[in-house]
């Protein structure tokens, strides 16, 4: 079930989505080779903690972090460790969430780790740029399937896949909310966007192939042919005046 959102609530969102945006803009900025991805995770967990919000990752489903921190061919949740070392052309992709006063706030970069290859940066370019082409058709009246079809419009003539096991979310009171939010699809299908919903848009860009494969873990998600890998989110309110970024400054 679609919950739409007051302004009151959306009001909420926004404060949780400022704390959010803020431990990803830190956490990105500790991004040097060197530095241990459990050192970033502290860093996330530390400044979420002190604007009085909780990580909305830590324990979601017995996640054992504050982020998710996934480095070259991990797609999403990779687990911070104190011997993951970041290396000079390292990309990752860091994943955060606060949730302050009931409601949640989800975004994710993916960050280059000093000098990356010309092949890395087109991807991660790639990736933001379709972000964004996915928020311009968050419009009341549209569909689920508009985002996931500029997005994917903008991605596979580029010679990227999109993944196709993990999809953006509605967000709120809970992490994840209906409805999924596919970063592929046919437009003018799904879902129709009405003012006071509030959803998660986050490609998942591959190099390669759109084939995944999950770790004994459980959690690290990484591309099936060891191809490298993007992700991109912002949290976002469906209103009548168009999309809002509610995890921005």
């Amino acid at each position: 079930m679609v919950v739409l959102k007051t302004t009151r609530e959306i009001s909420a969102m926004r404060n949780a989505g400022r704390v959010s945006q803020k431990a990803l803009r830190l956490a990105g900025e500790a991004v040097e080779p060197g530095v241990s991805t459990l050192e970033i995770d502290r860093i996330v967990r530390k400044y979420i903690e002190e604007q009085g919000a909780t990580p909305s990752f830590l324990g979601y489903g017995g996640f054992p972090a504050s982020a998710c921190i996934s480095v070259n061919n991990v797609v999403i949740h990779g687990i911070p460790s104190k011997s993951k070392i970041l290396k000079q052309g390292d990309i990752v992709s860091i994943d955060v969430g606060a949730c302050l006063q009931g409601y949640h706030g989800d975004n994710a970069w993916t960050f280059a780790c000093g000098d990356i290859s010309k092949e890395a940066q087109a991807l991660l370019d790639t990736t933001r740029e379709a972000l964004f082409e996915g928020i311009k058709n968050a419009i009341a009246g549209n569909r689920i399937g508009d985002i996931g079809s500029a997005v994917q419009r903008y991605v596979e003539p580029r010679s990227y896949s999109v993944v196709r096991d993990f999809v953006g979310h509605g967000v709120g009171a809970k992490l994840h909310e209906d409805p999924s939010v596919p970063n592929y699809g046919t437009p003018g299908r799904g879902v129709r966007l009405l003012p006071g919903m509030t959803i998660a848009i986050e490609p998942m860009i591959n190099a390669g192939s759109h084939e995944v494969k999950v770790l004994s873990d459980r959690w690290t998600t990484v591309t099936a042919d060891g191809s490298l890998s993007a992700h991109f989110e912002h949290t976002i309110a469906i209103t009548s005046d168009g999309p809002v970024i509610m995890t921005l400054p």
